[in-house]
Formats: structure tokens, sequence, C-alpha cells
């Protein structure tokens, strides 16, 4: 089942710092970790991800810096802040209030609060 690109975007700012929390990560690798996460359910594209991690320096939820590559080209990694990490808590309450009361709505009962 294929889910609407729509419901990814609201959550995507906290996809990236989730991704960053468990350490620092290049764009691609951002790209490839959650997808295997996810099962192959969540893809960000170029497009998606680099203005998404642009935003997140300019407000300083994150930080970039360039690392030397086996193949002798720098490549740009990206760590989360202590800014950052306040906002993946805020927003990760954030996501299991709305979860909790969509599932109420369906006609479940309450769902599991998000991993840590």
């Amino acid at each position: 089942m294929k889910i609407d690109k729509e419901l990814l975007k609201g959550s995507t700012i906290m996809l990236v710092l989730k991704l960053l929390e468990s350490g620092d990560m290049y764009g691609y690798e951002m790209t490839r970790e959650l997808e295997r996460r996810s099962d192959n359910t969540f893809t960000l594209k170029e497009g998606t991800l680099y203005p998404i991690l642009h935003s997140l320096e300019s407000d300083g939820m994150i930080e970039a810096y360039w690392e030397d590559t086996d193949s002798a080209r720098k490549r740009k990694y990206y760590r989360i802040t202590f800014k950052g990490r306040k906002l993946l808590e805020e927003k990760q309450k954030e996501w299991g209030k709305y979860a909790e009361a969509i599932k109420k709505v369906l006609g479940g009962g309450e769902v599991e609060p998000m991993c840590r």
C-alpha cells in the first residue's frame, strides 16, 4: 500500500532530526537510512531533503561540516544540535498526540507512545 506524500510532508523535519539523533550523516545516507528504517515506506528525494537540511541549518537545529572520504573527495555531514534535540522532543510529543487523536477518531483506543 502506497502512503500519500501529504501524510509524510508534515513529519519530514521530525524524521530528519530523528535520523541525526543516532549520529552524523550525509544527505544520501539519510535517504537510505530512512528507507531502511521505514521498510521502504518513506522516501525522501534530494529536492525535498536538501531544502529541509538548509532550513534546519539556518535555524540552528543542525550543523554541517565537510569530511574527506576514501575517494579523496569531500562529503558534507550533518549533526543535530542541542536546539535541534529540543525541537525533536517537541515534535515527537506533538506527533504522539496527533496519532492518538487520529486513532480515537478511527475507532481504536490509545496508541503506543513514540519510541525514544
